[in-house]
Protein backbone atom coordinates (compact mmCIF):
# COMPACT_ATOMS: atom_id res chain seq x y z
CA UNK A 1 0.00 0.00 0.00
CA UNK A 2 1.45 3.44 -1.10
CA UNK A 3 1.43 5.90 1.74
CA UNK A 4 -0.68 8.66 1.39
CA UNK A 5 0.26 11.35 2.57
CA UNK A 6 4.14 13.19 1.69
CA UNK A 7 5.87 14.63 4.19
CA UNK A 8 6.12 18.39 4.13
CA UNK A 9 8.31 20.61 5.99
CA UNK A 10 7.45 24.33 6.57
CA UNK A 11 8.94 25.58 3.64
CA UNK A 12 7.46 23.07 0.94
CA UNK A 13 4.02 24.21 2.75
CA UNK A 14 4.88 27.92 1.91
CA UNK A 15 5.93 26.69 -2.06
CA UNK A 16 2.71 24.93 -2.63
CA UNK A 17 0.66 27.66 -0.68
CA UNK A 18 2.42 30.35 -3.47
CA UNK A 19 2.50 27.58 -6.63
CA UNK A 20 -1.57 27.25 -5.30
CA UNK A 21 -2.04 31.19 -6.00
CA UNK A 22 0.64 31.67 -8.94
CA UNK A 23 1.19 28.34 -11.18
CA UNK A 24 3.33 30.42 -13.25
CA UNK A 25 5.52 31.67 -10.41
CA UNK A 26 9.48 31.49 -11.36
CA UNK A 27 11.51 29.42 -9.62
CA UNK A 28 13.34 33.28 -8.85
CA UNK A 29 10.22 34.52 -7.39
CA UNK A 30 9.41 31.58 -5.21
CA UNK A 31 13.17 32.13 -4.08
CA UNK A 32 12.64 35.84 -3.24
CA UNK A 33 8.96 34.85 -1.56
CA UNK A 34 10.33 31.77 0.17
CA UNK A 35 13.77 33.38 0.99
CA UNK A 36 15.45 30.84 -1.15
CA UNK A 37 17.76 30.81 -3.65
CA UNK A 38 16.23 30.18 -7.13
CA UNK A 39 17.68 26.66 -7.49
CA UNK A 40 16.57 25.34 -3.87
CA UNK A 41 13.19 26.66 -5.00
CA UNK A 42 13.32 25.19 -8.54
CA UNK A 43 14.39 21.79 -6.57
CA UNK A 44 11.88 21.78 -4.62
CA UNK A 45 9.09 22.78 -6.48
CA UNK A 46 10.35 19.62 -9.25
CA UNK A 47 10.69 17.06 -6.25
CA UNK A 48 6.82 18.40 -4.80
CA UNK A 49 5.93 17.57 -8.68
CA UNK A 50 7.87 14.20 -8.69
CA UNK A 51 5.83 13.08 -5.50
CA UNK A 52 2.51 13.96 -6.96
CA UNK A 53 1.67 16.69 -4.53
CA UNK A 54 1.47 19.05 -7.18
CA UNK A 55 -0.68 17.23 -10.08
CA UNK A 56 -0.26 20.06 -12.85
CA UNK A 57 -0.50 23.65 -13.69
CA UNK A 58 -3.44 25.14 -14.59
CA UNK A 59 -5.20 29.04 -16.06
CA UNK A 60 -8.44 30.17 -14.45
CA UNK A 61 -11.00 30.98 -16.97
CA UNK A 62 -13.94 33.55 -16.21
CA UNK A 63 -16.66 31.21 -17.05
CA UNK A 64 -19.06 34.28 -18.58
CA UNK A 65 -16.61 35.44 -20.67
CA UNK A 66 -16.73 32.18 -22.58
CA UNK A 67 -20.68 32.57 -22.76
CA UNK A 68 -21.05 30.14 -19.99
CA UNK A 69 -23.91 31.94 -18.19
CA UNK A 70 -25.16 29.24 -15.91
CA UNK A 71 -23.50 27.12 -13.42
CA UNK A 72 -25.61 24.66 -11.54
CA UNK A 73 -25.20 21.76 -8.96
CA UNK A 74 -26.77 18.05 -10.24
CA UNK A 75 -27.41 15.26 -8.00
CA UNK A 76 -27.92 12.03 -9.90
CA UNK A 77 -29.26 9.34 -7.84
CA UNK A 78 -28.80 5.89 -10.15
CA UNK A 79 -31.51 3.44 -10.77
CA UNK A 80 -29.22 0.26 -10.23
CA UNK A 81 -25.32 0.21 -8.73
CA UNK A 82 -23.64 -2.61 -10.58
CA UNK A 83 -20.64 -3.00 -12.39
CA UNK A 84 -21.90 -2.15 -15.86
CA UNK A 85 -23.64 0.69 -14.35
CA UNK A 86 -21.22 2.35 -12.83
CA UNK A 87 -18.66 1.93 -16.24
CA UNK A 88 -21.44 3.68 -18.28
CA UNK A 89 -22.26 6.48 -16.10
CA UNK A 90 -18.55 7.15 -15.32
CA UNK A 91 -18.52 7.53 -19.23
CA UNK A 92 -20.70 9.87 -19.69
CA UNK A 93 -19.50 12.20 -17.31
CA UNK A 94 -16.11 12.23 -18.67
CA UNK A 95 -17.47 12.32 -22.16
CA UNK A 96 -19.46 15.78 -21.19
CA UNK A 97 -17.62 19.33 -21.75
CA UNK A 98 -20.64 21.24 -19.33
CA UNK A 99 -19.68 18.10 -16.58
CA UNK A 100 -16.45 20.36 -15.17
CA UNK A 101 -16.48 17.73 -12.18
CA UNK A 102 -18.11 14.92 -10.28
CA UNK A 103 -18.34 13.51 -7.14
CA UNK A 104 -19.54 9.97 -6.06
CA UNK A 105 -21.59 10.81 -2.75
CA UNK A 106 -22.94 9.16 0.39
CA UNK A 107 -26.81 9.82 1.16
CA UNK A 108 -29.45 9.73 -1.61
CA UNK A 109 -28.00 11.33 -4.64
CA UNK A 110 -24.77 9.02 -6.13
CA UNK A 111 -23.26 11.66 -7.71
CA UNK A 112 -22.68 15.62 -7.10
CA UNK A 113 -21.90 17.14 -10.89
CA UNK A 114 -21.13 20.82 -11.27
CA UNK A 115 -21.81 22.00 -14.78
CA UNK A 116 -21.50 24.96 -16.72
CA UNK A 117 -24.19 25.90 -19.42
CA UNK A 118 -24.20 28.73 -22.12
CA UNK A 119 -28.06 29.33 -20.81
CA UNK A 120 -31.28 27.54 -19.27
CA UNK A 121 -32.12 25.65 -22.25
CA UNK A 122 -28.62 23.98 -22.68
CA UNK A 123 -28.79 23.06 -18.76
CA UNK A 124 -32.23 21.73 -19.25
CA UNK A 125 -31.13 19.46 -22.42
CA UNK A 126 -28.29 18.28 -20.68
CA UNK A 127 -30.81 17.45 -17.79
CA UNK A 128 -34.07 15.79 -19.98
CA UNK A 129 -32.10 15.08 -22.92
CA UNK A 130 -28.63 13.40 -21.68
CA UNK A 131 -28.77 12.78 -18.08
CA UNK A 132 -32.02 11.64 -17.39
CA UNK A 133 -32.28 9.67 -20.88
CA UNK A 134 -29.06 7.61 -19.40
CA UNK A 135 -30.28 4.04 -18.66
CA UNK A 136 -29.05 4.04 -15.17
CA UNK A 137 -30.73 7.53 -14.23
CA UNK A 138 -33.64 7.38 -11.82
CA UNK A 139 -33.47 10.68 -10.70
CA UNK A 140 -31.81 14.20 -11.34
CA UNK A 141 -32.28 17.15 -9.07
CA UNK A 142 -30.62 20.21 -10.17
CA UNK A 143 -29.58 23.53 -8.34
CA UNK A 144 -28.62 27.12 -9.93
CA UNK A 145 -25.58 29.07 -8.80
CA UNK A 146 -27.18 32.73 -8.28
CA UNK A 147 -23.61 34.06 -6.69
CA UNK A 148 -20.67 32.62 -5.73
CA UNK A 149 -19.30 34.72 -2.66
CA UNK A 150 -16.36 32.80 -2.10
CA UNK A 151 -14.51 31.81 -5.33
CA UNK A 152 -12.57 28.67 -5.38
CA UNK A 153 -9.82 28.78 -2.93
CA UNK A 154 -6.17 27.02 -2.90
CA UNK A 155 -6.28 24.00 -0.59
CA UNK A 156 -5.92 24.33 3.83
CA UNK A 157 -2.77 23.19 3.61
CA UNK A 158 -1.09 25.48 6.52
Amino acid sequence: MRERRTPLDETDIALLDAVQRDGQATAQQLGDRLHLSASQAGRRRQRLEEAQVIQGYSARLDPEKLGLDVQAFVQVQLARHGAEEGMGISRLLRLRPEIVSAWTMTGEADYLLRVYCPDLPALNTLIHEVLLAHPVVARVHSQIVMDQPKPDAPLPIG
